[in-house]
């Protein structure tokens, strides 16, 4: 990666609150005009990240540098980043566009500068018309619409979002996904998104950084994170994954590793249906059946011992209820192919 097209780089960064460690020598580096994905439980160390990339902390050891330059130091006013917040941080007393306007406000540009860069940004989260009301008088999606045009507005090197549509219902949630990644590749910003949504993750960014304890567990694209996990953690939290421990690999005949394979790469069949070359089986007994309407996943107890998570599309439009019931003898079938090593320990 060309250092000129690097917009944010941690070099062996920590920040300790007193015994704590809630980044422990993170080193990564995000491209100019990528949209980056920090994913991970509660405590992993993403926000605590992202509070590092704004200024609002201050790095511990290692450095933190912005287009080259090092910030480590820097107060979050000097540095070009901006940050929208799941709560959206609006004020309640302004009206929408005195809102979208205040950061030109404070820089004392002239009020006609100011009225049309905020009718662009009204435009651009597809708001137009909105700006004389209150933020009270708007839904949930509307105002996280105008918390971004807030950010926006200032045009920041890079713009930083904490859970930003964690307030929001399902349907929302996935209509603000498809605008965020849209006005991101419009505006060629780089977005530095923090998540505890995989989902989000997955459908929205470029790479992905995968948090646990404070370090990085696994980066890459998203398509690596999910297909290629390294860590049992990185397999389990991205995502539904099947973990199967060495003793029972060996059991079934896969070999003497532990491993992990997607709950919809498994073909469920009746227990007479022989298994292919290149291809592996195991024979069980279903334990319980949750029916999701576009799909159906089943638990399956194994006879080697271990359960395994199958996960099957209801692409018939007839059925009424799921293939097969609780209870039933069934085997399961994988390509060997479809097995990823899990390795332990993490990223450093």
């Amino acid at each position: 990666m060309d250092s000129s097209d690097v917009a944010v780089r941690f070099d062996g960064v920590s920040r300790l609150f007193g015994e704590v460690r809630a980044v422990d020598r993170v080193s990564f580096s995000v491209t100019d005009g990528e949209f980056f994905a920090m994913l991970g439980p509660s405590g992993s160390g993403k926000t605590t990240c992202l509070r590092l990339v704004a200024g609002f902390e201050h790095p511990t050891e290692g450095r933190i540098f912005l287009s080259g330059k090092d910030v480590s130091d820097v107060p979050p006013y000097e540095r070009n980043v901006n940050t929208v917040f799941q709560d959206y941080a609006l004020f309640p007393h302004m009206s929408v566009q005195e809102n979208v306007e205040y950061p030109l406000m404070i820089r004392k540009l002239p009020a006609a500068e100011r009225r049309r860069r905020a009718g662009e940004m009204l435009e651009l989260v597809r708001l137009p018309g909105f700006g004389a009301r209150k933020p009270a008088q708007l839904s949930g999606g509307q105002r996280q619409r105008v918390a971004l045009a807030r950010a926006l507005i200032g045009q920041p090197r890079v713009l930083l979002l904490d859970e930003p549509l964690g307030a929001l219902d399902l349907k929302l949630r996935e209509e603000m996904q498809v605008e965020l990644k849209a006005i991101q590749r419009q505006l060629g910003i780089t977005f530095i998104y923090v998540t505890h949504d995989q989902g989000e993750a997955l459908s929205m960014s470029d790479r992905v950084a995968v948090f646990n304890h404070g370090r990085v567990e696994q980066l890459g694209t998203p398509a690596e994170i999910y297909d290629h996990p390294r860590t049992a953690f990185v397999a389990g939290f991205v995502g539904i994954s099947n973990l199967l421990p060495a003793a029972v690999a060996e059991r079934i005949g896969a070999g003497s590793r532990s491993f992990s394979i997607r709950p919809e790469r498994i073909h469920m069949a009746a227990p007479t249906e022989p298994a292919a070359e290149g291809r592996c089986s195991a024979d069980g007994t279903i334990r319980s059946v949750l029916y999701y309407g576009a799909q159906t996943r089943y638990l399956v107890g194994l006879d080697a011992g271990s359960e395994l998570t199958v996960v099957t599309q209801n692409s018939d439009a007839s059925g009424l209820r799921a293939a097969w019931s609780a209870g039933e003898r069934v085997r399961l079938v994988w390509l060997r192919a479809s097995e990823r090593p899990i390795e332990e320990g993490v990223e450093t």
